[in-house]
């Protein structure tokens, strides 16, 4: 993107970036027009912020142990962000404040006037210091859990390669990886225990603060949740717990006797009943690139071509080593209108379904790069999630490309659907979980433990005999990223799940109407509310029972067609 506003380079240090934010707020605005180049102005200076950003949190997770590239990050996160956070709330004050407000397009600026008239309502200057200070423990739990590592065979393994033995069919070679890997977390467990109380301090403060009463409610507005609430995750919740745990309780037992077990442990649960071995749709993380790029090109050529831009610009790392942060993540380059993908790739099933969802991701980047204004690109988690869990599904037509026979085709679909189903449960026990913790703020670690236990059961938990593993239960949680890093960002994942199967649905009735329907939806960035844009897509927003009923059943009917 060429700049008009700053210099076309220059080292992003507060000293240098702070007469542009004094320049946007000396400079008269006087009519509607002048409001709207002020407003990209603007943009451009925040855009370009926000990509310096990304690359040091790039840079960082792609190496924790590299002490320069934590540096990077920490001089952005203690000398950069807690002094512009002021100017940029007199910026929003002072755009507010404007008479030419009432002037612009209402129906253009709606989503973006009311999201800053709530970040005015929750700025608080004695937050400033508490939110840099966040930005630095936060980071802490990729450094903790990017050391861990364990050796089997002779041989070390991260334990997201670690993980693939669990996909054995020998189950003594299951079990020793299982328990290797827990013991590992375990090293671990008070250390992150540590670490997430004084997250959770720390954002009581927060919450405090800017007059809520508990982090949940300030999460709920700072997220700009316009458009549901606590009470319609605990309904969400239900239905879950109504509707999807009985289908998968319904194959805990068909996986109890395929395997001809009289109970389920927890290295059972992954393992390919038929006794067949682990899928393995590529060999290293050039494969994945090279075979995901021509499953979206089949797809749709402007797919392809999205993957084979970022694969020439160098916008990928997704081989799992030691030292690299876990998970993975596509990080939108807000000045470049491109995304980098990283990931911990060990050559599994699971890694094909987090590429395509990572691309699902790096689409909706390219798709709406184009939008007038750096806000309009701001997505919410419940939009930016139904392109990348879509994607999921919708790209399954083209798994081909990743499997030489049909057998082995119809076994990675049958599993994509189950994850799926598992997916559900999953997030609302981590959602309710952190309702429980933010409205507990006084709570003690033991308290944290029963409430944890508490909710794992009630979504299925007890399909599995944790008999001697009790303490790896009791910590589960503990490997969940989002509690540490983004919290409250979870719940999202079962709404735009829903959202998923419903396009996917549209997408298997009416092919070329469902992908457009779905791609019109991504263009709009976030200029238009969640409902609007999920219509848009040619679905609904809804997570209520009978909806969630409805789309399970959809989703059942699919895996008994597979056999």
């Amino acid at each position: 993107m060429k700049r008009t506003f700053l210099p076309q380079a220059f080292e992003i240090t507060f000293e240098s970036i702070e007469p542009f934010y004094k320049q946007l707020l000396e400079h008269p605005i006087n009519s509607a027009v002048e409001l709207e180049r002020w407003l990209h102005n603007r943009s451009e200076l925040e855009a370009t912020l926000e990509e310096d950003f990304a690359w040091r949190y790039i840079k960082m997770t792609c190496d924790t142990t590299d002490e320069k590239l934590l540096a990077d990050f920490q001089y952005f996160a203690t000398e950069i962000e807690p002094k512009i956070a002021p100017l940029t709330n007199e910026l929003n004050q002072k755009f507010i404040e404007s008479p030419f407000v009432n002037e612009l397009d209402q129906e253009k600026y709606f989503i973006l006037i009311r999201g800053i008239k709530k970040q005015l309502e929750l700025f608080r200057e004695e937050n400033i210091p508490l939110l840099s200070q966040l930005q630095l423990e936060q980071q802490k739990f990729g450094a903790i859990s990017g050391a861990m590592s364990v050796i089997i065979n002779e041989q070390e393994y991260t334990l997201e390669q670690a993980a693939n033995f669990l996909k054995d069919t020998d189950r003594n070679v299951r079990q020793q990886a299982y328990e290797k890997i827990s013991f590992r977390r375990l090293q671990d467990k008070d250390q992150l225990n540590e670490l997430y109380s004084t997250l959770l301090d720390l954002r009581q403060q927060v919450a405090e603060n800017a007059g809520f009463p508990n982090f949940r409610d300030y999460a709920f507005a700072s997220l700009g949740r316009f458009d549901y609430t606590p009470e319609d995750c605990f309904a969400f919740h239900e239905a879950i717990e109504k509707e999807v745990v009985p289908l998968l309780k319904i194959q805990a037992e068909k996986r109890k006797a395929a395997l001809n077990l009289n109970e389920l442990k927890p290295w059972d649960t992954d393992v390919d009943v038929t006794g067949k071995p682990m899928l393995k749709p590529f060999n290293n993380g050039q494969e994945l690139v090279d075979k995901s790029i021509i499953c979206f090109d089949k797809l749709h050529p402007y797919l392809g071509e999205c993957l084979s831009t970022m694969k020439s610009k160098g916008l990928f790392d997704v081989e799992s080593r030691k030292g690299k942060a876990p998970g993975g993540y596509n990080y939108p380059l807000a000045e470049t209108g491109m995304p980098f993908i990283f990931m911990n790739s060990a050559n599994s099933m699971r890694d094909l379904s987090t590429m395509v969802h990572e691309g699902g991701h790096a689409v909706h980047t390219f798709i709406s790069s184009d939008l007038e204004l750096n806000d309009f690109k701001h997505l919410t988690s419940e939009i930016a999630e139904l392109a990348s869990m879509s994607m999921e599904l919708i790209s399954m037509d083209h798994w081909d490309e990743f499997f030489d026979n049909e057998e082995d085709l119809i076994r990675a679909k049958k599993d994509q659907l189950k994850d799926v189903l598992k997916t559900l449960p999953w997030v609302a026990v981590i959602d309710a979980f952190q309702h429980w913790i933010y409205t507990h703020p006084k709570h003690t670690l033991d308290e944290r433990k029963e409430a944890w236990l508490s909710i794992y059961d009630r979504f299925g938990g007890g399909f599995v005999d944790w008999t001697s593993y009790e303490d790896t239960k009791a910590n589960l949680w503990q490997k969940q990223l989002h509690l540490f890093e983004v919290p409250f960002y979870y719940i999202e994942y079962a709404i735009a799940q829903l959202g998923a199967v419903a396009v996917w649905r549209n997408y298997k009735i009416n092919p070329e109407k469902g992908l457009d329907d779905y791609l019109n939806a991504l263009k709009l960035g976030y200029t238009k509310t969640i409902g609007e844009i999920y219509k848009t897509a040619g679905i609904e927003f809804n997570f209520s029972k009978e909806y969630v009923h409805e789309l399970m059943q959809f989703v059942k009917a699919e895996l008994e067609k597979l056999g």
